[in-house]
């Protein structure tokens, strides 16, 4: 590989010599070779286009030269339609807590671009990070980002998954399937009843993320080094703000107080809590599939989850619900992510929080994955599997909970004689109530309908 000279205020260090970057980011990549992990692409778009919002706030201000303005956004425009872009940005995660690394990556590679284009220097510092400092930029990118994953990703998700399983509860509206609770046998449910309870789940979900939209909207920049603003114009956070919402199409503006923003992430904490939440609902549901899937001669063997792959490499013939399986281990990871960013949250040290990129980084990726496992949830597991009519009868049929629908009529005491009996001969509830009741065959009959049941009253 060909290597050039480039220098900072420290000095000079050596970059490969098609590198985009200059000597900070050079620096960064050799001081921290910790995870191989680079911050999220939508994590590095938003920082971008916070870039070129940056660049036209300054241009309207009388700040900078217009043509460099447009010279930012058209190599902004250039890095986002590269499919490669992320190779000009290799910092590690574990950096610098303020990810000014991060930061100056950006600078480094919009100065090398607009001085290509301009033909003249275009300094990093001076000209693209002007009115900016990496402590007010990348507390807003973190919201800037999030809201935009938000709204271009998890929510139209969760849209999907829960109108697949309330499209799904419609078709199933007719079957009746045993209730469990304690895992242990209970009282008749039907499917829709069942599937719409985790369609509200989501929608719960999707409704208490989208309350987060509007802090998320409220951003640092404006603040600059610790708060006050200064070295930027009064007017440049709220100028910004206009810009930004004209380039990805949401309302962004200024905080009401940059430095809680600054020196804590606690909208970023909050949401990390509800993607938790989100979290835990897919697992329910995932879990809730898994169990009715198992089997097919052993376990529940009420549903058949969609066959996608091969199960073992060792038993010929069996399947797995993998779909399920792996939603579960994202709902497990986006936990331990918001363990992480509770902890990053905590580390608000004075006029800045020195866990950024951790924050960052988590907030992504849980977001991306939850994403992403709801779509294949909705499409790969929720809409395909089918009904075991013939097993859920034969389930019902021997289910002594059903004698609670007698309690009205006959008392616990002698409900609870009635099951234990039925258990003991393995006899039909409905044979042994008759015997042990003055209630005719065509009455028990009625009061003993699984599916009467399912619509609750006393079995008037």
């Amino acid at each position: 590989m060909e290597y050039k000279a480039v220098q900072d205020s420290m000095g000079e260090v050596k970059i490969p010599e098609d590198a985009l970057y200059g000597a900070q980011t050079a620096r960064a990549i050799s001081n921290f070779p910790i995870s191989g992990q680079s911050l999220p692409r939508d994590f590095i778009r938003a920082l971008l286009l916070a870039k070129v919002a940056a660049a036209e706030a300054n241009a309207e201000l009388k700040l900078l030269d217009l043509q460099i303005a447009k010279a930012i956004a058209e190599a902004v425009q250039q890095l986002l339609v590269d499919p490669a872009m992320m190779r000009h940005f290799p910092i590690d995660i574990f950096q610098t807590g303020s990810a000014t690394s991060t930061n100056m990556n950006a600078n480094e590679v919009l100065a090398t671009l607009v001085s290509a284009k301009l033909g003249r220097q275009i300094h990093a510092n001076d000209v693209i990070n002007m009115g900016q400092s990496s402590n007010d930029i990348i507390p807003s990118v973190i919201h800037i980002s999030a809201l935009l994953a938000l709204d271009h990703s998890l929510l139209p998700s969760l849209d999907l998954l829960a109108e697949t399983i309330k499209k799904k509860a419609l078709q199933l509206s007719g079957y009746t399937k045993t209730g469990r609770t304690h895992l242990m046998d209970a009282m008749p449910v039907r499917f829709d009843q069942v599937l719409n309870g985790w369609a509200s789940q989501i929608e719960q979900c999707r409704e208490m993320l989208k309350t987060l939209r509007l802090p998320l909207s409220a951003v640092a920049q404006g603040g600059t080094a610790v708060g006050t603003g200064v070295n930027t114009h009064k007017d440049f956070g709220r100028i910004f703000c206009e810009k930004l919402s004209v380039l990805t199409r949401v309302d962004f503006h200024p905080a009401d107080n940059l430095f809680s923003r600054m020196g804590s992430h606690d909208t970023a904490v909050s949401l990390s809590g509800q993607l938790k939440s989100t979290a835990v609902a897919i697992m329910k549901i995932s879990n809730d599939l898994r169990w009715m899937n198992s089997g097919p001669l052993a376990g529940l063997n009420e549903i058949a989850l969609e066959p996608l792959q091969p199960g073992s490499s060792i038993m010929p013939g069996k399947v797995n619900p993998v779909i399920p399986e792996a939603a579960c281990m994202v709902a497990a990871q986006v936990i331990g992510n918001d363990a992480a960013i509770t902890i990053g949250g905590q580390s608000g040290n004075f006029e800045l929080n020195v866990m950024q990129p951790l924050i960052a980084a988590n907030l992504l990726q849980s977001v991306e994955i939850l994403s992403n496992v709801s779509r294949l949830l909705a499409s790969k597991a929720v809409a395909s599997f089918i009904v075991n009519q013939e097993k859920l009868e034969e389930s019902l049929s021997r289910n002594p909970i059903l004698v609670t629908a007698l309690t009205p009529r006959v008392g616990y005491v002698l409900a609870a004689k009635i099951v234990k009996q039925a258990y003991q001969q393995q006899r039909p509830i409905t044979e042994v109530a008759q015997e042990l009741t003055d209630l005719s065959q065509d009455e028990l009959t009625k009061l003993l309908d699984p599916q009467r049941m399912t619509y609750g009253g006393l079995g008037d």
